[in-house]
């Protein structure tokens, strides 16, 4: 009983309180690049050209990255357990944008003032597509949110992209129309659930470099660092022997960091370029272009009898990923 029911005290307690650098931006280097992603100002557009020459020559500027510059190997940004159940259909930077503040460009430089001129004379010429909004309408629809050929699911959990679905499943014990129709109390309703970003304290952020062994650290704020390693293997093309992921302290995530999200931007600064690189998401940034809580609406018809026993349930979930 050395340590049940005793106070043990935290190895980063004294760090914490006596104000010590323990969080990502802390201990990332002095002279880290700064890295920031140009976004999308379209909910579904297709990349017809970006013109990055005069961002390239302002001082300061190291990298300006598009789609031309990255592996086009598709991966899930999800952090679950291989084989992950979500499909295979993001890439680092894609010819084509499907939400307002999708990835287009990633621009690194010495200072952030640099990077943020940089980012407003990169020039893109986009041809506008019609965007599916409403996930009621999504499946089957003749707009495809995925339409590439090299998209992939890993699971047999129901995914099509020529349907747009993530996933589909149906699970059935019983004649439960026969059953609720013979209950004598039938209850139904549509609940409606809103998308939910956890909008912890420190946003998303990720420094990354290049150690002696010739392996990318990755330092980030995450709660799935194994998870993370595996992702930036396949979205980088690289052994997972060439990255190392470092978790320090985390200034909350509740959820919202088990998955990669800004790990890969830096990740391919580094590689590119060889030198430490770090990305700070703001707080708008962190809730339009993360993975929150999915938006749901659940339709739930019960069947039951008088005396209380309930006879049959029959439960549609319809998830907007």
């Amino acid at each position: 009983m050395k340590y049940v029911n005793q106070p043990i005290r935290k190895k980063d307690a004294m760090a914490l309180v006596t104000g010590k650098p323990v969080y990502t931006d802390d201990i990332a280097p002095k002279d880290c690049l700064v890295v920031k992603v140009l976004r999308s100002p379209h909910a579904h557009a297709e990349i017809l050209e970006i013109k990055k020459d005069i961002a390239e020559k302002l001082p300061g500027i190291v990298c300006v990255l598009t789609y031309e510059d990255v592996p086009q190997k598709r991966f899930t940004m999800a952090g679950q357990t291989y084989p992950e159940p979500s499909p295979y259909d993001r890439l680092i930077l894609d010819k084509r944008v499907r939400f307002v503040g999708d990835a287009v460009a990633i621009v690194a430089g010495e200072t952030e003032k640099a990077v943020d001129q940089a980012m407003k004379v990169i020039k893109v010429k986009y041809d506008v597509l019609e965007p599916v909004l409403d996930f009621h309408e999504a499946k089957d629809n003749p707009i495809l949110v995925h339409p590439e050929d090299n998209w992939q699911a890993l699971c047999p959990v129901g995914a099509d992209n020529k349907r747009n679905l993530c996933a589909s499943g149906l699970e059935e014990h019983g004649d439960v129309d026969k059953v609720i129709a013979e209950s004598d109390v039938v209850v139904e309703n549509t609940y409606h659930t809103k998308a939910v970003q956890q909008t912890m304290m420190e946003t998303f952020r990720t420094y990354t470099q290049m150690d002696t062994y010739g392996r990318l650290n990755i330092i980030s704020s995450t709660q799935v660092p194994f998870h993370v390693r595996r992702i930036l293997s396949n979205a980088l093309d690289i052994p997972k022997s060439k990255i190392r992921v470092i978790k320090p302290r985390i200034g909350g995530g509740f959820g919202a960091k088990q998955t990669v999200v800004a790990e890969v931007y830096p990740a391919i600064v580094t590689l590119k370029t060889g030198r430490p690189a770090k990305i700070i998401y703001t707080r708008e940034e962190s809730l339009i272009a993360s993975s929150p809580r999915h938006e749901m609406e659940i339709k739930v018809r019960i069947g039951a009898n008088k005396d209380g026993h309930i006879r049959g349930i029959e439960v549609k979930t319809l998830s907007n990923t």
